[in-house]
């Protein structure tokens, strides 16, 4: 299964480390692919890079190239997770919305 998180969702407010966390989980115990969507790929990898948070990130891909499960801030692909923003008091909810469509 891909994961297919949307670049907005990197930005404030999203805690870089529940990003980074979530990335983690579902990289190791879901094995699953992660990308990361987005029309400034050079822009957000120096961003990720330099923050070590590339570890769990297979590649980039344009905005609607990739068939998987998109995490976004608006419905614009289906399957979709709707959410505005990634923290500690909601990382677990999202792991187990995507635990449940992958079929976990």
């Amino acid at each position: 299964m891909i994961i297919i998180f949307r670049d907005e969702l990197l930005n404030p407010p999203t805690w870089f480390s529940s990003f980074r966390d979530l990335t983690l989980i579902c990289s190791l115990r879901l094995q699953t692919n992660i990308l990361i969507e987005s029309d400034q790929v050079d822009l957000y990898y120096s961003w990720l890079k330099a923050r070590g948070g590339m570890d769990f990130i297979d590649d980039f891909v344009a905005p609607g190239t990739e068939d998987g499960l998109h995490l976004d801030i608006e419905p614009n692909y289906a399957p979709s997770i709707v959410i505005d923003r990634i923290v500690p008091e909601n990382t677990h909810q999202l792991y187990q919305s995507i635990r449940t469509a992958v079929g976990f």
